[in-house]
């Protein structure tokens, strides 16, 4: 097992064989802002967004562990008649089993790409860029960024995207046309509290085996969705807080589902500094916090959006990487937690891989 931490400074990979013990290796991408890295689990390849403030933005694969990298011949660039940028490259997102080939790059401002060869060259999802909606989108303390991809793994024509501060969109042609599905959720920052769009979802993630129920972390609360997006429930009751950015959800129980509250947009903090992760096991209905282990005074970290992450063990592990440089694991489902790391630079992402 594998585990890759994006930071503000480059990527280190941590292996294990038993949960207990990780080696460290690394850093790779010295000095790069790695917003996410991702093994590949069809081909076993990781790639990374290397984003640099002077030389710009690209995707990098790996085939060895990180030992050597090699430069997409083609990152995602916006067309010269576009009137955008890029800014930065924020999440790779491997497509379905059945295309190993096929990725999808989220970035700022807000567009999607597709690579259809192995991540060799990337092209922009024009329906979605083109959305009449898209004059009126603003973008959130982050940006205009495009953060969370969920490809529906039963119907290859079907695909999520969270947008901040924009929304939830689906397409259900395979990109062509996009439907904005935000019913339910709400912008408190705007006049109107439940607009169309508008909304700033902080992370979006689809539920194992069941692809019409949704889970997402918002900067107003937390949701679910159990069709696909067309309506949205707020499961916020119980937890201390409706702020937050990370998110995660079991690997085989779709109805358990992790959350890391902070207090809000302007302390983005754990509230009262008791660093806790709230673990539901019925979909968002009841909320426990899960402490043992972690620090319940004076904890002041910050969480970013895709800094949490689950494996496929059994019982399941469940790891959160901080802004102040910590990797926090739990070996059973979130019951108890140890320091996996510690001293890192901030950290962005942490993702599993086997």
């Amino acid at each position: 097992m594998i585990l890759l931490a994006g930071t503000k400074k480059g990527l280190f990979i941590f292996t294990t064989t038993d949960r207990e013990q990780w080696e460290p290796h690394g850093p790779f991408l010295k000095g790069k802002e790695v917003h996410h890295a991702i093994r590949d689990p069809r081909t076993g390849r990781i790639f990374a967004t290397s984003n640099d403030a002077w030389f710009g933005s690209e995707i990098v694969y790996s085939d060895d562990l990180g030992e050597t990298w090699i430069s997409a011949k083609q990152s995602p660039v916006f067309a010269e008649d576009s009137g955008l940028k890029m800014e930065r490259i924020w999440h790779i997102e491997p497509g379905l089993a059945a295309t190993p080939d096929v990725l999808y790059a989220g970035v700022a401002p807000a567009a999607l790409f597709k690579s259809e060869d192995a991540g060799e060259t990337w092209s922009e999802v024009t329906g979605l860029s083109g959305h009449p909606t898209r004059p009126r989108w603003h973008p959130g303390a982050g940006g205009l960024c495009l953060h969370s991809i969920q490809p529906d793994p039963v119907n290859a024509q079907r695909m999520f995207v969270a947008i901040s501060a924009v929304g939830v969109f689906r397409t259900d042609d395979g990109g062509a046309n996009w439907k904005p599905v935000n019913r339910g959720t709400r912008a408190d920052f705007l006049p109107e509290n439940k607009p169309e769009f508008g909304q700033c979802v902080h992370k979006l993630l689809m539920a194992p085996g069941r692809p019409e129920l949704l889970f997402q972390q918002n900067h107003c609360g937390v949701y679910r969705s159990a069709d696909a997006g067309e309506s949205w429930e707020e499961i916020t009751t119980g937890l201390p807080s409706d702020f937050g950015f990370p998110l995660a959800v079991h690997p085989r129980d779709a109805e358990t589902v992790y959350v890391l509250p902070l207090q809000g947009a302007e302390f983005r903090c754990p509230p009262e500094g008791k660093l806790r992760v709230f673990r539901s096991r019925d979909g968002g209905r009841n909320w426990e916090a899960l402490t043992k282990g972690l620090p319940q005074e004076q904890a002041f970290p910050g969480i970013l959006r895709e800094g949490m992450a689950t494996d496929k063990a059994e019982p399941a592990g469940v790891y959160f990487g901080t802004n102040t440089g910590t990797i926090f694991a739990s070996r059973d489902e979130g019951d108890s937690w140890y320091e996996l790391a510690e001293n890192l630079p901030p950290v962005s992402s942490v993702e599993i891989g086997v």
